[in-house]
């Protein structure tokens, strides 16, 4: 088979890819593989569906311009192709005194990025089960499903021509003449450029296509609870605990949820393997590969403490729940059920330090999704027309 672009990867962002190009170049021939039976069977098919306002990120960064521009648009997408979407707002929770500092430059700088950020005082209104000394509230948050919204993207590609694949898992991507043969499990398609949006897989799937990235994919697992039934009233929208700077996770948050119930978590714990869903088993090549790398020996002697602390949280409930008690106190360990959990792909550098924006890097033949986790989702939008935009550059109208 002859293809223009093939893009590897069938969660949220490689379908928006495909819409993105289906939009704007109708004219190339596009296949998108995915390796699964089905589109958006891991990172997007395994999150609270909170469409992230970008209040949280650096201004000027690719994290702040595509999370602000893609929360307006994934609410009016929604709104247009009659998916399921409910504009909550989100309150950022300051419960002592040294996040109050924290809390007020997050306003700052959702004022920066153009978010219509405001602080309260009295939080009985909005959360009245909530505690808290003082709270960011951001009217642009919401919750949404993802899944429903990547085969929207799909299914608006292949009306537009994109040919889907799925239990298509791509083994080999060598170079052939002034292009490339990709060889999937559905056949061999020959291309002139490849588009890698392999998520957990990212790091492995660049070395295919002959640029193994200096970062590695390295896989947390998001352990979530769910309030208990009669339980749920205790929360209304998305709350929030003010983050550490220190660590690259937002904290324990309950979030009401697009099919109903309230959401937990996570706490973050490293996973046994790419798709590590579950402690076992373990995957001895992810962690044989894991384990050479420096990156990851420099991260564990920054972060053993907070590391520890989120393994005996996800040991004991009881520990998880005086987590979300200090949001809200009347939650126990009894009001907390076990919901199915995530695993989110981040990006790592050889310094241990974890990437903070999107990466996306461009070779000859290929241009390469190197992290992209949260609010990738939120920003799936102009996240697939920026790559769109690059790919496209590659063939001239």
């Amino acid at each position: 088979m002859k293809s223009d672009i093939v893009i590897v990867g069938g969660g949220i962002v490689g379908a928006a890819t495909a819409y993105a190009l289906a939009r704007t170049r109708p004219e190339l021939r596009v296949l998108l593989a995915e390796k699964e039976d089905g589109l958006a069977r891991h990172q997007t098919g395994h999150n609270s569906g909170v469409i992230h306002s970008g209040v949280y990120y650096r201004p000027g960064s690719l994290k702040a311009r595509f999370a602000t521009e893609g929360a307006r648009r994934m609410a009016e997408f929604c709104v247009e192709h009659g998916l399921p979407h409910e504009p909550t707002g989100k309150v950022i929770v300051a419960t002592e005194s040294a996040e109050l500092p924290r809390l007020h430059a997050l306003h700052d700088r959702g004022r920066q990025n153009g978010i219509p950020v405001r602080l309260i005082d009295e939080l009985r209104d909005c959360e009245p089960h909530v505690a808290g000394l003082r709270a960011l509230f951001v009217p642009t948050a919401g919750i949404c499903d993802f899944g429903a919204i990547t085969e929207t993207y799909a299914k608006l590609a292949a009306d537009g021509g994109t040919e889907v694949w799925t239990s298509a898992e791509v083994t080999a991507i060598d170079r052939r003449g002034d292009g490339v043969a990709v060889t999937t499990r559905r056949g061999d398609v020959e291309a002139r450029c490849v588009v890698t949006c392999a998520g957990l897989h990212g790091d492995t799937v660049a070395a295919l296509a002959g640029q193994p990235p200096a970062s590695r994919v390295v896989p947390f697992r998001g352990e979530y609870f769910q309030l208990a039934p009669g339980r749920e009233d205790l929360v209304r929208g998305l709350v929030y605990p003010v983050p550490d700077p220190r660590f690259p996770f937002l904290g324990v948050h309950l979030t009401r949820m697009i099919a109903g119930g309230v959401h937990a978590g996570p706490n973050a714990v490293l996973a046994p393997r790419r798709e590590g869903y579950t402690w076992w088993p373990v995957d001895p090549a992810d962690t044989a590969r894991l384990l050479r790398y420096p990156g990851f020996w420099a991260l564990a002697r920054r972060h053993w403490r907070q590391g520890a602390a989120e393994v005996w949280r996800s040991m004991s409930r009881r520990a998880f729940a005086r987590s979300v008690a200090r949001l809200v106190p009347e939650i126990t360990a009894d009001d907390l059920e076990p919901s199915p959990p995530g695993v989110r792909a981040q990006a790592l550098l050889p310094d241990g330090g974890l990437a903070d924006d999107f990466v996306i890097e461009e070779s000859e033949r290929a241009v390469h999704v190197l992290n992209a986790p949260s609010p990738a989702a939120t920003a799936s939008l102009p996240i697939g027309e920026e790559i769109a935009r690059r790919v496209a550059a590659r063939f001239p109208p």
